[in-house]
């Protein structure tokens, strides 16, 4: 695709969107005036150019969208559970008619190709189905109580406004985990986006509203774009958001726990990976070459569960990493849209030397680069966010193999025994996502057992990255706490409460406590 096809299709996205002229980045039952209001400026990773101008909300449009959601809650409480899934389902349909305008648009704001554009929007799709059928199963435990003439049951009731601050890699998708779930427990949500990503969480918001207005239910969802962590800041210190989900970096997580924490609030964390896939000479080798390039290349490693880490058999180590620079020689590199590319850019030039830096670092710490990344201009995007990929054969003890870095930096390393390869997997501070690829029963058993993966997710014979939807998402050591979608995640969007009840003649007390009046 030229520069030119590309203008055209930036043009297009925005105009089947609607979002051409609206420039306003709050959302809270209506969109808000962008007079005297400060502008963020979105520009595509693709080709470095100008998309759109987004307004930022002050300190007293968060306090506006606040009260209004508190007051939108207390009015959706009231729906049913099977009414409120009614309506997020008819959300998912929606969404449906939408899928390929809105994949469009995570392509030119986040720079992925059409099919994991569109995939995106096809996991909200997913979402809200699996939360529509979630809505008749919010179970509550009935126990049988050691008092005569006595009822004992749990009940699940909602929580209140659910702030939620999600990352650009994810820029549509993650929002959806949490607020379709949050909504058919009977909660509002609050989005504050990643501003790299603020166009698209504008463009879902729209056609999320306008849904809603024609189903007439109410403005259950409020936008919030805002400056660098303003947002973020407001949103944690606030006692009126009981819940906040946040993804992004370990260290503003860590920080934001500690402040929702004090005002004894909850909070879902879904923080950095440093993924690793083990490949054992009793793998099959196709698959394994398959599911770790996808791992480290896909969105351009730029994934929570992007594979960084490969931990290779002694026996097989030279064959494996010839053939993987074989599988990354003919890695196409370049504007999404273009047919055959698989590698699109970096979100920003910041990026760039974070992932080049993190290259030069390795270096210096021994690791020995086996195919090598660089900074790409690509004619005709000369402003765009271009890599190429690195391969690089690394040794435990660089620090630098411990930090995550988002870009499609791989470290290689080689084991002779499995138990080698486990404390090597386990060795970082992250526990994300991880993977083993074998044949061998026995060896993907001790993977999973308790000695195994310590990450919230593990994979046998696929990649670290990819995660559906009816699965718990989430991680373990500075990886987070808590559980996005899937099973039973939709506690954390609730409260418990124990409820007894006395259809008896006389107040028997329990552990056989007596008490006369």
């Amino acid at each position: 695709m030229s520069g030119k096809d590309f203008e055209s299709f930036r043009e297009d996205t925005l105009n089947a969107l609607g979002l051409k002229g609206l420039n306003s980045g709050i959302f809270d039952g209506k969109w808000k005036d962008t007079q005297g209001r400060d502008v963020y400026k979105s520009t595509s990773p693709v080709d470095g150019k100008h998309i759109a101008d987004l307004t930022l909300a002050k300190r007293e449009d968060f306090d506006t969208i606040v009260r209004n959601s508190r007051k939108i809650f207390e009015e959706w409480r009231d729906f049913t559970a099977p009414k409120r899934g009614e309506i997020i389902r008819s959300l998912g349909d929606l969404l449906v008619k939408r899928k390929k305008d809105l994949g469009a648009l995570v392509t030119l704001e986040v720079g992925k190709t059409p099919s994991e554009g569109e995939g995106e929007i096809q996991e909200m799709i997913d979402v809200a189905y699996f939360a529509s059928g979630l809505s008749r199963q919010l179970y509550g435990l009935t126990m049988g109580s050691e008092r005569p003439y006595h009822r004992l049951y749990e009940q699940w009731v909602p929580l209140g406004p659910v702030g939620i601050i999600s990352a650009f890699n994810f820029p549509a998708a993650v929002w959806s985990w949490n607020a379709m779930i949050a909504a058919v427990a009977g909660d509002t949500a609050i989005w504050k986006p990643s501003t790299k990503a603020a166009l698209t969480a504008t463009g879902v918001m729209k056609a999320v509203s306008e849904a809603l207005d024609d189903l007439g239910a109410p403005q259950i969802f409020s936008l919030m774009v805002s400056r660098g962590n303003d947002g973020g800041e407001w949103i944690s210190n606030e006692k009126g958001i009981p819940l906040v989900s946040f993804t992004g970096s370990t260290g503003t997580g860590t920080r934001l726990y500690e402040k929702v924490s004090a005002r004894m609030g909850r909070s879902i964390l879904e923080l950095g990976g440093n993924n690793a896939a083990i490949v054992t000479e009793k793998s099959d080798m196709n698959v394994a070459l398959k599911g770790v390039a996808f791992g480290a290349l896909a969105t351009a490693g730029q994934r929570c569960t992007s594979t960084r880490r490969v931990i290779v058999q002694d026996t097989i180590y030279d064959e494996f990493v010839d053939r993987l620079k074989k599988v990354y020689s003919g890695v196409k590199i370049g504007n999404p849209n273009d047919p055959g590319v698989l590698v699109g850019p970096l979100i920003d030039r910041k990026a760039i030397k974070t992932y080049l830096d993190a290259i030069e670092t390795g270096k210096n710490q021994g690791g020995k680069v086996l195919y090598q990344g660089q900074d790409l201009k690509i004619q005709g995007l000369e402003g765009g966010n271009y890599v190429s990929p690195t391969i690089m054969e690394a040794k435990q003890e660089m620090p630098i193999i411990k930090v995550e870095t988002f870009g499609p930096l791989l470290y290689v390393f080689k084991y002779h025994s499995f138990d080698e390869a486990l404390k090597m997997h386990n060795d970082v501070p992250q526990g994300l996502s991880s993977a083993i690829f074998t044949t061998d029963l026995m060896e993907e058993e001790e993977f999973l057992s308790a000695r195994g993966s310590d990450c919230g997710i593990a994979n046998v014979n696929t990649s670290t990255a990819g995660a559906e939807i009816g699965g718990a998402f989430g991680g373990e050591k500075e990886t987070g706490y808590g559980r996005e979608s899937g099973t039973d995640s939709w506690k954390a969007y609730m409260r418990r409460q124990t409820v007894t009840k006395n259809f008896g003649k006389d107040v028997p007390l329990s552990q056989g406590v007596k008490f006369d009046v």
